[in-house]
């Protein structure tokens, strides 16, 4: 296998190492293309979910609804997870050797750069995962399932969105960073406790209407593989993974920056902190750049 030229593993990058998509049968891929010539063009704008509050249903743990699943062969473990934030929060991560849930860190020094509206912060707060005994959503790190997610993308191409602050609209997409990771070391090893409820994986904007939760090991790896059989999808872009409390430094695998001057700077950063695990900083553009519009 040759090297990428971006910095990413072997195997991670996505242009150097494209995945090839399950051959469809005949039948299918003539509607696809029928169905192509008379799609809507796609927006680089998508819009968010209004944020409610209250309770959401859930899969598993004596939920409601259960997802429909992927094939069980895909393995969601290799499913990457991605954290955005600006780079002025990270020597804030590096001090705390882990990114903290909201909740975890009331009362401590708010992020440098809050890039969450108060009324998206709020509505997470008031989310309940399993009932009115369950536990919020803001006590959970939020991690996306794409690099081109709902949010990122209304920050990379400057479109409105309730969810996001004043604040952060005002910096170059530039100066943020994306945290990346695994589903599998956010989950731990098969075997392993799921501590509680410890990840759970929303198929939606977590404040949406219609979100539904897998807040256990099964549950939510059956909602990953549906979600991963849409991997384009917009449900996709809005999907989180949540993660309880803290998510440590130690699990993040690289951390993705736009440009050599930011890389430059973040690793300065990591130098800096006295951080007993230096995640590898690599330059990949595509992930801060805004979606372009398709062609009718």
């Amino acid at each position: 296998m040759g090297e990428c030229i971006h910095g990413l593993e072997n195997g991670l990058c996505d242009v150097c190492f494209p995945t090839k998509p399950p051959e469809a049968p005949a039948r299918v891929r003539a509607e696809r293309g029928s169905a192509a010539r008379t799609r809507a063009p796609r927006t680089a704008h998508r819009s968010a979910s209004a944020p409610s509050t209250g309770t959401r249903g859930v899969a598993g743990r004596g939920g409601a609804a259960k997802p429909s699943s992927a094939p069980a062969a895909v393995d969601i473990g290799e499913q990457r997870i991605y954290h955005v934030t600006h780079i002025g929060n990270l020597p804030g991560i590096l001090e705390a050797h882990a990114v903290l849930a909201d909740s975890r860190a009331a009362g401590q020094t708010r992020p440098a750069v809050d890039i969450s509206s108060p009324a998206n912060r709020e509505a997470r707060r008031g989310m309940r995962v399993a009932g009115e005994a369950g536990p919020a959503v803001a006590g959970y790190v939020p991690f996306f399932l794409s690099p081109d997610a709902g949010v990122w993308e209304s920050i990379r191409s400057q479109s409105p969105d309730p969810r996001l602050s004043r604040e952060a609209y005002q910096h170059s997409t530039y100066d943020y960073v994306i945290l990346v990771s695994t589903v599998k070391k956010a989950i731990g090893e098969p075997g392993e406790s799921d501590g509680g409820a410890s990840v759970i994986v929303a198929n939606g904007d977590v404040t949406g209407t219609f979100t539904r939760f897998g807040v256990d090991r099964d549950a939510g790896q059956d909602m990953l593989r549906a979600l991963r059989a849409g991997e384009e999808s917009e449900t996709m872009r809005a999907a989180e993974l949540l993660v309880r409390e803290s998510f440590p430094i130690e699990n993040v695998s690289l951390i993705g920056v736009a440009n050599d001057k930011v890389r430059t700077e973040v690793r300065a950063i990591l130098a800096g902190s006295g951080a007993r695990h230096a995640p590898k900083v690599v330059v990949y553009p595509p992930w801060f750049q805004p979606a372009v519009a398709e062609a009718p």
